[in-house]
């Protein structure tokens, strides 16, 4: 079978791996099946440009690609041979129809982390999710291994695809690394159960992709596996759904940022704890190192950086390292990211923040009075939290993209006794929120959307990007105003 009629065969075409989707992780997982011999075909159902110059450099490359196909059984069946697997992008959900089709013909349904975790082996894998501050803390680790001269590259849900980095480092002339830091959100999980990190991080459970999983029950579970796969689990003791479940792990390395005495009082031993802006350890009876050594504002950021010592502990680093390690750490890009200061006033990047929860966690860390720009494509989830940290800090709202008339009727419903205005997008957001924040002498403007980008964008970076290119030059423009 061709692809539009022009794609050359680089295997017989009696059977083949199919690859469901052209986007980056389906790229990256047709790329490493090529390269390690498999014959692959992929599939997909688009047929714009984009779609059409991927595939024509997968061709290029020996790769069967057949665009404009529809993910169905009957596509599948029109191929003409059986595939001995379907490799799934983290955007189809795991539960389509389609797959629970193959699955019960017996054909097997793997996401594209399990390509690169076959790839990888014997590569051991710090396995890190959460709701919220995975992506920190992955940044975190990867900074902190680094730092100390371990070759730990990370990938996974931010920078390159699993699949990405397997390919890269499985090249002529490279090397597998000593450790892979792997961001993995639920998607990821749920389509890879036999992934079996040596070291696995939970951050934070809230409610999100509730209308994927269907019920936070699902979603946790979800999570959950994947800490029992893994040999050591560090778990967020200041987490209220992860403390409330504390009696039901058997084995568990748990971190707070509160002095060890609170958590004992909750039932829980730490590994790592904080007294007196001092990391302390339950193995020696000085500090390990101190805990303001990490600039970043806000006690969650105190979690995050006791998750990523307590993986440096593993490893066997020394508290003096990793100081110095962390005294380095540039922040991440989009989860509070400080983009500059203009006229006394401090602009932060935060389209990370896309549901409520991680909203209200920047809310948290930032002391008002604040402009807050939200909006995009909404998603379910309990509101209430995030609701209090705009009454508190908020004097202005403005809000854009597809949510703001239901986010401007859930302030009215909130009482929310600040400013709120609706724009289309950032384009006009921008220059609104410079002007309130002079008249209500505000000390920042903060782009926390509480939402996902999808309605104008391509992802949270995408926004995060726009956002800071037009802050920049918004400050280039002030900057030469007599």
């Amino acid at each position: 079978m061709t692809a539009g009629g022009t794609a050359t065969p680089a295997h017989p075409i009696a059977t083949a791996s199919l690859v469901l989707g052209l986007g980056r992780s389906g790229l990256g997982a047709a790329r490493l099946l090529h390269q390690r011999g498999e014959p692959v075909l992929v599939l997909e159902s688009g047929a714009g440009e984009a779609q059409q110059r991927s595939a024509e450099q997968l061709r290029r490359e020996g790769i069967r690609v057949q665009l404009d196909t529809p993910l169905s059984i009957a596509s599948v069946d029109a191929l003409g041979f059986t595939p001995p697997r379907v490799v799934v992008s983290p955007g189809i959900r795991w539960d389509h129809p389609c797959l629970q089709a193959l699955r019960q013909r017996g054909i097997g349904t793997v996401g594209e982390i399990t390509t690169a975790w076959e790839a990888t082996r014997p590569v051991p894998w710090i396995g890190i999710t959460g709701t919220n501050g995975k992506t920190t803390v992955t940044h975190l680790v990867a900074h902190l291994l680094g730092e100390a001269g371990l070759d730990a590259p990370m990938c996974g849900n931010v920078g390159y695809s699993a699949a990405e980095l397997a390919l890269q480092r499985l090249s002529p002339g490279q090397h597998l690394p000593q450790w892979l830091v792997v961001e993995l959100s639920s998607y990821q999980i749920e389509a890879a159960p036999q992934l079996a990190p040596r070291i696995g991080l939970w951050t934070t459970l809230t409610p999100d992709h509730l209308e994927r999983h269907g019920s936070l029950d699902n979603y946790r579970a979800i999570k959950r596996s994947l800490l029992e796969r893994s040999a050591v689990r560090i778990l967020n003791a200041d987490d209220p759904d992860l403390r409330s479940r504390a009696a039901s792990w058997d084995q568990a390395r748990w971190v707070t940022a509160q002095p060890r005495q609170r958590a004992l009082e909750a039932g829980i031993d730490p590994h790592l704890w904080i007294e007196a802006d001092q990391v302390m350890t339950a193995a020696g009876t000085t500090p390990l190192l101190d805990a303001r050594a990490l600039a970043m504002p806000g006690d969650h950021n105190r979690q995050n950086l006791l998750m990523a010592v307590a993986v440096g502990l593993e490893l066997g680093l020394e508290g003096a390292v990793m100081e110095t390690a962390l005294r380095s750490f540039p922040g991440v890009p989009h989860r509070l990211e400080r983009i500059r200061q203009l006229d006394g006033v401090t602009w932060f990047n935060d389209s990370k923040a896309t549901n409520y929860d991680a909203a209200a966690v920047a809310l948290q860390a930032l002391q008002g009075p604040l402009v807050v720009l939200a909006g995009g494509e909404s998603k379910r989830g309990d509101a209430e939290g995030w609701m209090t940290g705009l009454r508190r800090e908020a004097a202005a709202v403005v809000l854009f993209g597809a949510a703001r008339s239901a986010f401007s009727q859930l302030l009215e419903e909130g009482h929310y006794g600040g400013a709120v205005h609706q724009v289309d997008g950032l384009d006009d957001a921008v220059p609104l929120a410079r002007q309130l924040a002079q008249q209500l002498q505000c000390r920042a403007v903060l782009l926390s959307p509480a939402c996902a980008s999808f309605d104008q964008y391509r992802d949270f970076e995408a926004r995060g990007e726009h956002f800071r290119q037009l802050v920049l030059t918004l400050a280039a423009t002030a900057e030469a105003t007599p």
